[in-house]
């Protein structure tokens, strides 16, 4: 019996019943820590970017894009929370003189950059 380009490849099957199935596995990939950002760009790709999604995960590649993802968005957000707290004269001083106009407009500043990066790296391909 001739090889299949399958087998000519290196691929093997595993007999289930009357069936040859083949022996698919995805690339191995290093595994590492993804956070928040991480989680809701691949969350995103699941849903709205399908083909992205499919070949990153195809190819082997999915976890560390996110993880390159979840880090420029953690420090996106972190500069934009300082340059903005800064740009509005939310100091520590603020802070020590009237604890909860520091906490609101801190809040605000947070919720602010919190869109920004959204919109700039975690729902856009």
């Amino acid at each position: 019996m001739t090889k299949t380009i399958f087998e000519e490849m290196g691929g093997t099957y595993t007999q289930v019943g009357d069936y040859l199935l083949p022996d698919l596995k995805l690339p191995e990939e290093e595994q590492q820590p993804i956070g928040v950002w991480g989680q809701r760009h691949r969350r995103y790709l699941k849903e709205h970017r399908r083909a992205t999604y499919a070949t990153l995960l195809t190819s082997g590649r999915l976890n560390s894009y996110l993880a390159d993802i979840d880090r420029q968005a953690e420090e996106m957000f972190l500069r934009l929370v300082k340059h903005m707290a800064e740009a509005e004269g939310v100091t520590e001083q603020l802070k020590a003189d009237n604890q909860m106009e520091w906490v609101g407009r801190m809040n605000n500043i947070r919720h602010r950059a919190m869109e920004i990066v959204k919109a700039e790296l975690i729902y856009r391909v």
